[in-house]
C-alpha cells in the first residue's frame, strides 16, 4: 500500500526514491534506466520499487466513518 522505507531483503533505505521514480516513469522513461540513474543496483531493491502499487487511495475509500 505505502512504499517500505527498507528493502524487505538487504535492508537499503529505499522509501526516499521513489516519488523521482514514479514521477520519472510517469513521464515516459524506461524503469530499468531510471532505476540504473538512481544508483539502485540490487535486483531485490529494484523489485521493490517496480512491483509496488499504490493501492492506499483504493483502500481509503472503504474507511469507517468516526463516529
Amino acid at each position: 500500500m505505502i512504499i517500505p522505507v527498507r528493502c524487505f531483503t538487504c535492508g537499503r533505505p529505499i522509501g526516499h526514491l521513489w516519488e523521482e521514480f514514479s514521477r520519472r516513469v510517469k513521464e515516459g522513461e524506461a524503469p530499468g534506466k531510471v532505476l540504473d540513474d538512481l544508483g539502485v543496483t540490487r535486483y531485490c531493491c529494484r523489485r521493490m520499487l517496480i512491483s509496488h502499487i499504490e493501492a492506499i487511495d483504493e483502500v481509503l475509500k472503504f474507511k469507517r466513518p468516526s463516529y
